[in-house]
């Protein structure tokens, strides 16, 4: 069976970024979640990275989180937006949870925020996970 090729996840598609971080980083030709995992995936790397590009640490390291969830199969933009804000900011963490208690936490999230998504389902949670338990571990914290 061929493995499905995806395409690249633009920085730009996540939600809630600085736009002024995205053309930063483009400047040093890192444009997808890809290539921001490639730069950034060591503290090491990521402390070169602040010094080169002058973007914050905590910019750099919170793209790196939403990218590193966005290896999940269908959490991208707003998906990976939801889960980093709720707590859920790396898949290490996503493998760690059981789909209920995750779908619960999270739809109380959504719920008490306002958060201008909806909540995943029971079988888009249990998906996830499981994806999540499969995926090797690519970046250091």
């Amino acid at each position: 069976m061929k493995e499905k090729k995806r395409n690249p996840f633009k920085l730009q598609e996540f939600r809630g970024i600085d736009p002024k971080i995205v053309e930063k980083l483009k400047e040093f030709q890192i444009r997808t979640a890809d290539q921001m995992l490639a730069a950034g995936n060591t503290k090491e790397s990521r402390s070169e990275l602040v010094q080169k590009t002058g973007i914050a640490e905590s910019d750099l390291l919170e793209l790196v989180k939403l990218s590193d969830l966005s290896r999940l199969p269908g959490v991208k933009g707003i998906r990976a937006r939801l889960y980093f804000d709720a707590g859920i900011d790396c898949v290490e963490k996503m493998a760690s949870w059981e789909p209920e208690a995750l779908r619960l936490m999270v739809s109380e999230y959504v719920k008490q925020t306002n958060f201008d998504g909806i909540p995943p389902l029971p079988k888009e949670v249990s998906s996830t996970i499981e994806n999540a338990r499969k995926l090797p571990r690519i970046v250091q914290f």
